[in-house]
C-alpha cells in the first residue's frame, strides 16, 4: 500500500486539455489523503482546482515553434532554466512519482525527473500520442491512454500501456446522472455550441449565419447556449435577436458540464477534454476538429466518437451556412437519431478514468517503495 505521506508531482501545460485531466486526477489522489504538487507554466495562475497555492509551481518552459536558429535558441535556454527550477522542486519535495499529463512545458519536468531517478507515469488523452510524450515514453514505467487505440503507440510502448480513459472534473461525472431528453414536437430543441475554454471564433461567425438559413419554423424552436469570445458576444447576442432566435451568450459558462447535460445536440470541436466529457455525459455532437492541429490530434478524437456512433464529424473545410443549416436541420427533424447517439456517447463514456489513473499511479508508488 503506498503512503499517503509520498507526494505526488504532476506536470501539465496551462491549456484545458492537458490541465483539466491533471485536476481530475489530483482530487481523486487527495481524496486518498497524498500530498499532490502540480508543476506547469505561467498560464494557470487562478484556475487551479482544489490544489492549495503552495502546491502550484511554476516551472519556465517554451514550445518549439520555429527553426530559426535564434528562436531555437531561445527555446533552448528557456527549457535550461525550466529543467534547473525542477531539479531543485523535486529534489525539495521528494516526490514519490511524478506525473506527465503531455505538451511541451512538462519537458523541463520530466526529465528532471528522470535525471534523479524519479518513477515517471506519462497520460496521453489524445487519440495521437503526442510529440512530448513520444520524446518521454521511453523513460517511463508507465503509459496511460485514454482511448483503446493510440496512433504512435506501438513497439516496446505496449508493455507499458494501461487503458485509464481520460479524467474528467466531477462536475462532469455528476452531469452523467441527468438522462438525455429525447426532443418533443412543440418543445424547444436545446442546441449548444462552445469551442474550447476561450471559444472559437469560427463558431461566432458560422453559426449565426447557418441558422439564418434555417426555416423561420425551425428558428422558433431553438434555444440556442453558445460559447463565444468575449469580443464576439455583443455582435453574435444582435445577431440571434434579430433573427428572433432564443439565445443566451457568453465568454465563459462555469456550469458547463450542466449545459452538456440539458443540451439535445451539442456543436463543439474535439479536444481530449471536449470529447472525454461529451461521451462521459452522453449527449450526441456534431464535430469541427480544429484544422491545422499538431498531428490532427482532434480529427483522431472525434474519428472514435464517430466509429461509436456518439456523434457526426464535420470538417471545417466542409462547412458553409448552407451545409451547417441542413444539418442541424437533419439532426431536428430525427429524435430517433439524436436518443441512439446519446446513448452510444455514454456507453464508450469513462467516468472512473480518475480513479483508475489514482489506482496505476498507487500501484507505482508501492513498487517504489519496495525498492
Amino acid at each position: 500500500m503506498a503512503r499517503a505521506s509520498q507526494p505526488v508531482l504532476l506536470a501539465s501545460g496551462g491549456t484545458g486539455g492537458h490541465l483539466f485531466p491533471a485536476l481530475a486526477l489530483a482530487d481523486a489522489l487527495q481524496k486518498r489523503d497524498h500530498d499532490v504538487h502540480l508543476a506547469t507554466d505561467n498560464r494557470v495562475r487562478q484556475f487551479k482546482g482544489g490544489i492549495k497555492d503552495g502546491n502550484v509551481h511554476h516551472v519556465a518552459s517554451d514550445t518549439i515553434r520555429s527553426k530559426s536558429p535564434i528562436r531555437l535558441l531561445k527555446t533552448g535556454l528557456t527549457l535550461m532554466r525550466g529543467f534547473i527550477s525542477a531539479w531543485f522542486l523535486i529534489g525539495r519535495i521528494k516526490p514519490g512519482i511524478v506525473v506527465g499529463f503531455g505538451g511541451y512545458p512538462t519537458l523541463p519536468t520530466i526529465w528532471a525527473a528522470h535525471m534523479r531517478g524519479v518513477p515517471i507515469c506519462l497520460h496521453e488523452q489524445n487519440g495521437v500520442l503526442g510529440r512530448a510524450n513520444k520524446a518521454l515514453a521511453k523513460y517511463a514505467e508507465a503509459l496511460a491512454l485514454s482511448l483503446p487505440e493510440v496512433k504512435f503507440v506501438d513497439g516496446e510502448m505496449l508493455a507499458k500501456v494501461t487503458l485509464t480513459g481520460n479524467p474528467v472534473r466531477p462536475p462532469v461525472v455528476a452531469a452523467r446522472e441527468t438522462s438525455y431528453q429525447t426532443p418533443q414536437a412543440g418543445e424547444p430543441f436545446k442546441l449548444l455550441i462552445f469551442g474550447g475554454s476561450q471559444g472559437a471564433r469560427f463558431f461566432s461567425d458560422m453559426v449565426p449565419a447557418g441558422i439564418a438559413r434555417m426555416s423561420p419554423e425551425e428558428r422558433d424552436k431553438l434555444q440556442i447556449v453558445q460559447q463565444c469570445r468575449i469580443e464576439d458576444c455583443a455582435r453574435v447576442e444582435e445577431f440571434y435577436r434579430d433573427l428572433g432566435v432564443k439565445a443566451e451568450i457568453a465568454a465563459f459558462f462555469n456550469d458547463l458540464p450542466i449545459r452538456i447535460a440539458q443540451a439535445h445536440l451539442v456543436i463543439s470541436r474535439s479536444g481530449a477534454s471536449t470529447a472525454a466529457e461529451l461521451a462521459v455525459i452522453g449527449r450526441p455532437a456534431l464535430m469541427v476538429p480544429l484544422p491545422h492541429a499538431i498531428d490532427n490530434d482532434q480529427l483522431a478524437n472525434a474519428n472514435a466518437l464517430v466509429a461509436a456512433g456518439a456523434g457526426w464529424l464535420l470538417p471545417q473545410s466542409e462547412i458553409d451556412p448552407k451545409r451547417l443549416a441542413q444539418e442541424i436541420s437533419t439532426c431536428m427533424k430525427n429524435p430517433v437519431a439524436l436518443s441512439e447517439a446519446a446513448e452510444k456517447a455514454r456507453a464508450v463514456g469513462r467516468p472512473d478514468a480518475a480513479k483508475n489513473l489514482a489506482d496505476l499511479v498507487e500501484k507505482l508508488l508501492g513498487k517504489t517503495e519496495k525498492n
